[in-house]
């Protein structure tokens, strides 16, 4: 048995410090990534297991959080991720990454 323990870091994001509400995650950012492969919001949805409508829902309410639009969609063509939605997961999975390293290396001699 490994008796070595492992760290899991979960980023969130919100607006301004008095609000308490996760405005991005990482489940969004998953969402987000499925899109950015499959071009379509409802594949990446279904992939996840989450209905569309709830992927809809969630999208919608990060964008009115965040200020700025993730995802245009493209009628009978899917959807795609907007510069702005491409920068900002970027930024987020590089964040997530640099974040959970930092923790491992707090837990590497223990």
């Amino acid at each position: 048995m490994d008796d070595k323990l492992n760290c899991i870091t979960r980023l969130r994001i919100r607006r301004g410090e008095e609000d308490t509400k996760t405005a991005f995650g990482h489940g969004t950012a998953q969402l987000l990534q499925g899109i950015r492969e499959l071009n379509s919001l409802n594949r990446a949805a279904k992939r996840m297991g989450m209905a569309y409508s709830k992927a809809w829902k969630s999208i919608r309410s990060t964008e009115d959080h965040l200020g700025f639009q993730l995802i245009e969609r493209k009628a009978q063509h899917g959807s795609e991720l907007t510069e702005q939605g491409e920068r900002f997961l970027d930024f987020f999975l590089r964040a997530e990454a640099a974040a959970e390293q930092a923790a491992s290396k707090v837990f590497e001699d223990w």
